[in-house]
């Protein structure tokens, strides 16, 4: 149902918008999205976008809204119907290009913006970073130049160390986590409030995320033999042999595939939506995630390994229907290993912005009997 008024000049004052769209005052006043409850429970959310015509693509949450015009005015919206308890990363699409919101102050890189319905719950320590090309993240300071043997090619991977530094926090997909969410930021303002422990931070750029996080042992060897001696040569205070392995959608696969078969190496993990649907031909069906349940690494517990020595922290988006099968699976097959395991769901589907907290948290989890502050 839309919700805007007959009367042209209060169209959208139900989201808190007044004055006639696509005039001066109207412009003055944006700051979208803005959220009203809906009929039956959940939100509609407005989006707005000035100029010309777009749609809106969300990140693994729905197909692209199209956006409707006012009139002849530039003003084009979208009252896009959402689920409670919703954190998703979004862009507006026009012809090729893709936009942040210019009237949304939370950004995610320069080309992305995340909106979140009212009851999503917050995500302490994450700072506001503003949408568009000015957003500029910090960077760590310490860089390594690591060109692989194991692997081949050169990566260069950034190293910071939150509070002064100590164990070692490998997050996988570390480009993501420098250009498109502020994890130093935030991990510093973790250390600092008492809600973990000082800890270095190694970020992982990908080449490639099937054959970097697919289940093989080349990356975890590179990893323990190359790149973990460059960390403890690098100057920064690290605790190579207290390392705690971070990772989302493949990575989370890989950092579990490295606890099994790689237990005096990896034996903390922070697991956000594993992709746990993986096998070995699995990229190449019609339907990925239609396979076996809990795909290889299902198949690997079944043997009953011995991980009474893993911590391992699952976080799984409570949007992410399709997921949820593999991901229970794989909780409960870890749980019958010895494991200590922790299960939690964000607001959110398959999206970074909804797993932020998660990461904070289940870190923290992982190097302290504590829950997290």
């Amino acid at each position: 149902m839309r919700l805007g008024a007959v009367d042209g000049k209060h169209a959208f004052v139900g989201f808190g918008l007044p004055g006639a769209p696509g005039t001066d005052e109207f412009w003055a006043a944006a700051r979208t999205p803005a959220s009203v409850p809906a009929d039956g429970g959940g939100w509609v959310t407005l989006f707005l976008w000035r100029g010309s015509e777009a749609s809106i693509g969300f990140e693994s949450w729905s197909e692209p809204v199209p956006l409707r015009r006012w009139g002849d005015t530039d003003c084009w919206y979208a009252e896009v119907r959402m689920p409670e308890r919703l954190r998703v990363t979004y862009q507006f699409l026009v012809g090729d290009a893709a936009h942040a919101d210019p009237f949304n102050p939370v950004g995610a890189g320069g080309d992305r913006s995340i909106a979140a319905t009212p009851d999503a719950p917050v995500q302490p320590h994450w700072p506001v970073i503003g949408a568009g090309s000015d957003a500029v993240l910090p960077l760590p300071r310490t860089r390594i130049r690591w060109s692989s043997e194991r692997l081949g090619g050169r990566r260069t991977v950034r190293v910071h160390p939150a509070g002064g530094g100590g164990p070692v926090v490998l997050l996988l997909d570390g480009d993501d986590w420098l250009y498109l969410h502020p994890a130093m930021t935030a991990f510093e303002s973790a250390v600092a409030s008492g809600a973990m422990p000082a800890v270095t931070l190694v970020f992982l750029p990908s080449r490639d995320r099937e054959t970097d996080f697919g289940c093989g042992p080349a990356l975890w060897e590179a990893i323990r033999d190359e790149l973990l001696p460059l960390v403890a040569e690098s100057g920064v205070p690290a605790d190579v042999d207290r390392l705690v392995v971070a990772g989302q959608s493949m990575g989370g696969l890989s950092a579990m595939y490295a606890a099994l078969e790689f237990p005096d190496l990896v034996s903390r993990v922070a697991c956000q939506s594993g992709s746990f649907w993986w096998t070995p031909d699995a990229l190449d069906l019609p339907d990925p995630l239609g396979g076996p349940v809990g795909g290889t690494v299902a198949a690997r517990l079944r043997e009953r390994p011995d991980l009474s020595g893993l911590r391992v922290a699952f976080d799984v988006g409570e949007h992410e229907t399709r997921m949820l099968p593999h991901c229970e699976l794989i909780e409960t097959l870890a749980t019958r290993t010895g494991a200590t395991v922790r299960v939690s769901r964000s607001a959110s589907g398959h999206d970074r912005a909804g797993w932020r907290h998660a990461l904070l948290r289940d870190v923290a989890w992982a190097l302290d009997e504590q829950a997290f502050r």
